[in-house]
C-alpha cells in the first residue's frame, strides 16, 4: 500500500535514533506542509501530537483528534524522512487545520 501524504493527515512516526534534547519516542504527527510538496519529495514537514505537553499558545495549541484533546506542538516543526512513517492515524479536520494554520502563522513570524 502507497501512503498519500496529504496536508492535516496525521501519522504514526517513528523519531529513533535522536540527538540532543529530541524527543526519543513513536507518536502522532500532522502533515502540515502542501500535498503536491510532499507526493513530489523524499521528506515531509509535520508537527508533533501530544498527550503530555501543556497549552501554551502559539507554541503549542489544544486540537481534537482521535476522540480526545491533544496538543499539537508547533514549535517543533520538522522535517521527517517518508521512512520514519509507520502508519496512517487519520486526518484531521478543517477547524483544526484553521487553528494549527493560525498559531503557525505566529510562531514562524508569517
Amino acid at each position: 500500500m502507497t501512503m498519500q501524504y496529504k496536508r492535516g493527515d496525521v501519522y504514526l512516526v517513528e523519531e529513533h535514533p535522536t540527538q540532543g534534547s529530541e524527543q526519543k519516542k513513536t507518536r502522532p504527527w500532522v502533515l502540515v506542509g502542501a500535498s503536491p510538496i510532499n507526493a513530489a519529495r523524499r521528506t515531509i514537514i509535520a508537527v508533533p501530537l501530544s498527550t503530555q505537553a501543556p497549552e501554551k499558545p502559539p507554541l503549542s495549541i489544544k486540537i481534537y483528534f482521535n476522540n480526545s484533546n491533544v496538543c499539537a506542538v508547533l514549535d517543533q516543526l520538522r522535517a521527517l524522512d517518508k521512512k520514519r512513517f509507520i502508519h496512517f492515524e487519520g486526518a484531521l479536520s478543517a477547524h483544526e487545520m484553521n487553528l494549527i494554520d493560525d498559531n503557525l502563522r505566529h510562531v514562524l513570524a508569517l
